[in-house]
């Protein structure tokens, strides 16, 4: 391979890789190429091989193992804190798969707790569904949520492996404030079986409040992994 000149080869080899891990021919937990064989590839020394190498790992892209070789960072799922973003829009985008299991979209009472989350009476009749997202094969989201009918009337009838309730709030009830809190946790037993979880596995769970102009529409337990998801905040600071 004769790569172009115009920039540092070591800049090629970097591309090369991130190229592999877009198109999947490196997909996450996988091995690339050895420094040797790259270095043969592209005509380079070791040095310049392992300097494209480092950079990549030291932005956590690569993880190198010493005597073993390096590997395809497994990325964590990734969702903002301070906003709300389509679940399936977010693992399409990391280029994996999505599908979701429905395991009920029912009216019930609403318990104290479900009642004081809403603002509503103790045993209301509220519109509860919950829902496992996936990733690929991997469960990485329980969905548990309640809503206050007055504002979603047409909940129940919705096809949730089609779009999720996420996207469908957000087209039919345009957002304007959210409440987050979030938290550590060890699962029960059923969301151990739901995440395909072995027992005292950490996972994150966030409480979401979520409002359209002064109507408090939905309140949502979110239950992931904790080894496979992380939240991200950013504001400005005011100077």
């Amino acid at each position: 391979m004769s790569p172009n000149t115009s920039k540092p080869q070591y800049l090629h080899i970097r591309d090369f890789i991130l190229d592999g891990i877009r198109e999947r021919r490196f997909t996450p937990g996988a091995k690339v190429p050895a420094e040797v064989e790259l270095a043969r590839q592209f005509g380079v020394s070791r040095m310049t091989v392992n300097k494209a190498v480092r950079d990549l790992a030291e932005a956590g892209i690569l993880v190198r193992h010493a005597g073993d070789g390096t590997y395809v960072a497994k990325r964590q799922a990734e969702s903002p804190l301070l906003g709300i973003s389509n679940i399936a829009d977010e693992i399409s985008a990391r280029g994996y798969s999505y599908h979701a299991e429905v395991h009920f979209v029912r009216t019930e009472a609403a318990s104290d707790e479900v009642a004081l989350r809403l603002g509503l009476p103790s045993g209301a009749p509220v519109f509860h569904s919950l829902i496992v997202h996936f990733e690929g094969e991997a469960p990485l989201q329980i969905e548990d949520r309640y809503l206050n009918p007055r504002w979603v009337p047409d909940y129940l009838a919705q096809d949730f492996t089609l779009q999720t309730p996420g996207a469908y709030l957000l087209h039919t009830c345009p957002l304007s404030d959210i409440e987050h809190t979030v938290e550590a946790v060890l699962p029960d037993e059923a969301e151990q079986a739901l995440l395909k979880l072995p027992p005292h596995s950490p996972c994150l769970r966030v409480l979401r409040r979520t409002w359209s102009g002064k109507h408090l529409v939905s309140f949502a337990r979110l239950l992931h992994p904790g080894n496979k998801y992380k939240l991200r905040s950013q504001a400005r600071v005011p100077k």
